[in-house]
C-alpha cells in the first residue's frame, strides 16, 4: 500500500493532517515525516515571540502515523483496500515524553513499533526524531479501529 492511498483512507485533512511520507511499513511498524510549516495557526500563539510546536500537536502527528496509518496499513493485509474506506480509530490512550522543542520549519521522523495487535485493538511504542536524529518525544500510543 503506498503513502498516498493509506493518506486518502485517513479522517484527516488540512489544516490537521500530520503525515507528508510514509516509509518503512510492515507488520511489525512505520515510520514516516511530517514538516511543521511556520504557516501553521497555532504558531501565532505558541510562544509569543518563540514560536514553538504544542505537546499536543506532536502527540496527534505521533498518533496519526505510528497508530492510525499503521492500524490501516495493518487492517489491508487482511481487508481489500475498498473495504476500508470507512475505517476508523478510535484513540484509547497515550503516554508521552517530551525533550527538545520543535521549531516552524522543521521535518520529524516518527517510528512506530507494534506492541501488540489482538481484538482490534493496537497499542505502539512511538519515537519522534527531528532532522539531526535526535529524540524529540517518546511513548506509548493505543487505540481501537474498526472498519465498517
Amino acid at each position: 500500500m503506498t503513502t498516498e492511498k493509506i493518506k486518502s483512507l485517513l479522517p484527516y485533512q488540512s489544516p490537521f493532517l500530520f503525515v507528508d511520507e510514509l516509509h518503512h511499513m510492515s507488520e511489525e511498524g512505520i515510520s514516516g515525516i511530517y514538516t511543521f510549516h511556520e504557516s501553521a495557526d497555532f504558531y501565532k500563539g505558541h510562544f509569543k515571540n518563540n514560536p514553538v510546536t504544542p505537546g499536543v500537536i506532536l502527540t496527534e502527528t505521533m498518533a496519526q502515523i505510528g497508530l492510525v496509518a499503521f492500524g490501516i496499513y495493518l487492517l489491508s493485509l487482511t481487508k481489500e483496500t475498498e473495504d476500508l474506506t470507512n475505517a476508523q480509530v478510535a484513540l484509547t490512550s497515550t503516554e508521552m515524553d517530551f525533550f527538545i522543542p520543535v521549531y516552524p520549519n522543521e521535518k520529524v521522523e516518527v517510528v512506530s513499533k507494534k506492541e501488540y495487535f489482538r481484538f482490534n485493538k493496537l497499542k505502539c511504542k512511538v519515537e519522534m526524531f527531528n532532522s539531526k536524529k535526535e529524540l524529540v518525544c517518546r511513548g506509548t500510543i493505543a487505540g481501537m479501529l474498526r472498519n465498517e
